[in-house]
């Protein structure tokens, strides 16, 4: 509702407003002006200068704008992760991510050098991946830039693996298309074998979570991207890295 520009318009007193406006919402949706002035110690006309600066013709406007605002961000119920782990650890007791993990060590262990790729919270699973590999003797690396170069010694003789929960991710989807370019073999972990990314991998491991994002409840708004916040639950994926990593271990010792 509230852009960075908007913001950065707004004089001492209309700050001030500004200020109270966001710890008290569910209040000034519904306060008349002269109530709203006497809380904030503000004249009538300086709500009304607030009001034009949020591009809205008077306080009605602006109020119908909060009480939408409002609406639009109520805040989502978290569900309990064992709700989300559930189905995950049923897969795992019957063996169907047991053949998919066996594969991918197979081709890491024949590698020299593992690239992580990833973004956001796959972008950390990644980074602990590849020191998780390197901690039993397998020389890893993160690399979140895509244009990051790699000398070509470097890529002859390794194995990307690839993290994304949506396995949409455009950044990575490139990265991947980069890489593969230069004849490098991928291992992507999704949370579904029906995404970009696994279909471009020569090996995926799904591991079909409920995905769940988080509708951000900040009044400012940066980039369309940042409306929503991903909570899906990474455990799988902690898991499924260590378990890779410790058949890794096993092929090469």
């Amino acid at each position: 509702m509230f852009t960075a520009e908007m913001i950065a318009s707004l004089n001492e007193l209309e700050t001030s407003l500004y200020n109270y406006i966001m710890k008290n919402e569910d209040k000034v949706a519904y306060m008349r002006i002269r109530e709203l002035a006497d809380e904030t110690h503000v004249s009538t006309s300086t709500i009304l200068r607030f009001c034009r600066k949020m591009n809205c013709d008077g306080f009605s406007e602006f109020k119908t704008k909060l009480k939408l605002h409002l609406k639009e961000n109520k805040k989502t119920t978290i569900k309990n992760i064992e709700h989300s782990l559930m189905d995950f650890f049923e897969r795992i007791s019957q063996g169907n991510l047991e053949e998919q993990i066996m594969k991918a060590a197979y081709l890491l262990a024949r590698a020299n050098n593992v690239i992580f790729i990833g973004t956001g919270s796959s972008g950390i699973m990644a980074e602990y991946g590849a020191r998780y590999f390197s901690s039993i003797g397998k020389f890893s690396m993160y690399i979140k830039d895509p244009y990051f170069p790699i000398h070509a010694k470097l890529l002859s003789d390794s194995v990307v693996l690839a993290l994304s929960v949506s396995g949409e991710t455009p950044a990575i989807i490139s990265h991947i298309n980069q890489l593969k370019g230069q004849g490098i073999e991928v291992i992507s972990i999704t949370n579904s074998k029906h995404s970009t990314i696994s279909k471009i991998s020569d090996i995926n491991i799904p591991y079909y979570v409920t995905e769940e994002r988080f509708e951000n409840s900040l009044g400012i708004v940066t980039e369309p991207q940042f409306k929503y916040s991903d909570i899906t639950t990474q455990v799988p994926v902690v898991y499924i890295l260590e378990s890779i990593a410790r058949e890794v271990y096993k092929e090469c010792n």
